[in-house]
């Protein structure tokens, strides 16, 4: 999986092993992967580390994988406030670009499996219309692109059996409540994820979208 070198990536990553998957940490930088590493075997978990940086495609096509049930797109890059232009080249590239090209080199081993699918972690900044985002243009750019790849993806993949599905969560907080007057957790989008994947196969569930707490004056 992508992004697991923190945040909900990781937490991705923990909860996957957790319910003994053999879990592949994809980071940008091969400590972020291994901390993760770490924290799955001290779990008792099997895990093993890899540096991929979306946004670079050499570093997408040398990223060494044997065998995929599960791809979960998590590596994406937000962006708020200024940005300079090498930033929004590297937002726009890692979650639009990279999250494409990853996809479709792994999308042989998924056919090879008896239980593909494919998660992305999208934003609700990648749905029409939304505009309650505090994150830079170039990030809605970025998730809009991702979400009309995974659309198509899940109509044409639908015949072979391969499930894609996507989560639309708005802004989110790591940690915290965990009750309807308060903001969504990491750990409430990570349940999601499991809840879809664990559904019998014949259970297509395509998107998720959250309705999102109401703005306090």
């Amino acid at each position: 999986m992508t992004g697991a070198g923190r945040d909900t990536g990781r937490k991705v990553a923990l909860a996957f092993a957790a319910r003994g998957a053999q879990v592949l940490a994809a980071a940008r930088t091969l400590s972020a992967a291994e901390e993760t590493v770490a924290l799955i075997r001290a779990a008792g978990g099997t895990a093993s580390a890899a540096v991929l940086d979306l946004s670079d495609p050499t570093s997408v096509e040398q990223l060494r994988v044997d065998r995929l049930d599960i791809l979960v797109n998590s590596g994406a890059r937000y962006l708020a406030g200024e940005a300079t232009p090498e930033d929004i080249a590297d937002t726009i590239a890692g979650a639009a670009t990279g999250t494409v090209l990853l996809t479709e080199r792994l999308l042989p081993l998924l056919r090879a499996s008896g239980h593909p699918d494919i998660v992305n972690l999208i934003s609700a900044a990648g749905e029409p219309r939304h505009h309650r985002s505090e994150a830079h243009p170039a990030f809605y750019a970025a998730k809009h692109a991702q979400a009309g790849y995974a659309e198509i993806l899940s109509e044409r993949l639908r015949p072979e059996g391969i499930r894609v599905i996507s989560l639309y969560p708005p802004d989110f907080v790591q940690d915290g409540p965990r009750d309807a007057t308060s903001n969504l957790t990491a750990q409430s989008v990570v349940d999601c994820v499991l809840f879809a994947v664990s559904q019998p196969r014949d259970c297509f569930i395509r998107a998720f979208h959250f309705e999102q707490l109401a703005l306090r004056s």
